[in-house]
């Protein structure tokens, strides 16, 4: 419901003011302040959500409320920062007040969950556009910074990936009309879709153990490229593991060996797995984190991921020859002809 008696101010009072509590001042000034912590450095990083190409028209604005903050604080997680506070852009086509409400409720929601409060932002009249900027904080040590980088995976190092991976793009493709899932299936695909868990305590906890870090956000195959390249490294990956990494891999490749599509013919096992290595490796929309760590960090990387609550998976190694090859579990190479997701290719 349009409510055009709500002007900007109105708005940003009514839904998006709240007292400051960890920063020294919050929504209300011409600009916000943060007093870091003595002896850490500030991590900050933004992301936009536009709709049309982030999200649907119809999607539930509390669970939208939730990806767009959850989508910045994967970028904290896998700096390993804990985060402080964000600011809010917000463009609207028009005031809804039960949107509105809904969208705040989902996103004030995750921010209370990792005590990261809203500090500021600006809002205007235009096509729905969500851009969200957030602070986090990590140690420095010694003068070292204690932040996890792109840059540092070595030679030998293990490869780890958390939770699962493929299952929003499956969702994606559901909701798209060109696969079809039982409703149960469907539901927990959507879920990874719409409200991605940000890994915050797993990238606190790797902190000190693992070597670099990235999250994934266009496909695993897409962004482990950046660290191999900040890394100066090469990787292999079992293909074989990565397979089991989506969550709906037993309904895909079921007994019977099948895949029900609406638009045509069934397909066979082999596709199946074929498709579920596509969907892992090239997916996108998980936010969980790729991470690398020495072989003798595995204790340190099991502890981290149960104090952490959070599954990881080791699947492949970090190698000395550029370039990212797929490998089966046999030793086998596999042809690597997925495209991870890019805006403007």
């Amino acid at each position: 419901m349009a409510n055009k008696k709500v002007g900007e101010f109105d708005l940003i009072e009514r839904y998006f003011k709240r007292p400051a509590r960890q920063s020294v001042l919050g929504v209300g000034d011409d600009c916000a302040l943060i007093q870091p912590t003595p002896g850490t450095q500030l991590a900050i990083s933004s992301d936009m959500l536009v709709q049309g190409r982030h999200f649907f028209a119809d999607v539930d604005p509390c669970t939208l409320g939730h990806k767009a903050l959850a989508v910045n604080l994967s970028d904290l997680a896998a700096c390993g920062a804990k985060p402080l506070a964000f600011t809010l852009a917000l463009a609207l086509p028009h005031v809804d007040e039960i949107w509105l409400a809904a969208f705040s409720k989902g996103l004030f929601a995750l921010a209370d969950a990792h005590g990261c409060e809203l500090i500021g932002g600006d809002t205007t009249q235009g096509p729905l556009n969500i851009c969200i900027t957030v602070f986090g904080e990590v140690p420095v040590v010694n003068g070292r910074t204690q932040a996890l980088l792109r840059s540092g995976a070595k030679t030998g190092d293990d490869l780890y990936v958390s939770g699962t991976l493929g299952d929003a793009r499956l969702a994606l493709d559901v909701l798209r009309g060109t696969v079809s899932l039982p409703p149960e299936v469907f539901a927990q695909a959507r879920a990874r879709l719409e409200t991605p868990t940000p890994r915050v305590a797993l990238g606190l906890a790797l902190r000190g153990v693992a070597s670099a870090a990235i999250d994934v956000s266009d496909g695993l195959l897409g962004d482990l490229g950046h660290v191999l390249i900040a890394s100066g490294v090469g990787a292999v990956i079992d293909t074989q593991i990565a397979t089991q990494l989506i969550a709906a891999r037993a309904y895909l490749t079921r007994a019977n060996g099948q895949f029900d599509t609406p638009n045509g013919p069934q397909l066979p096992r082999q596709t199946d797995l074929q498709t579920c290595l596509a969907y892992v490796l090239a997916g996108g929309d998980d936010y969980e984190l790729a991470f690398t760590a020495s072989p003798g960090q595995r204790d340190a990387v099991q502890a981290a991921a149960r104090a952490s609550n959070t599954p990881v998976t080791r699947i492949g190694q970090i190698e000395t020859s550029p370039g990212l090859r797929l490998m089966d579990a046999q030793g086998h190479a596999v042809a690597n002809t997925f495209k991870s997701f890019d805006h403007f290719a």
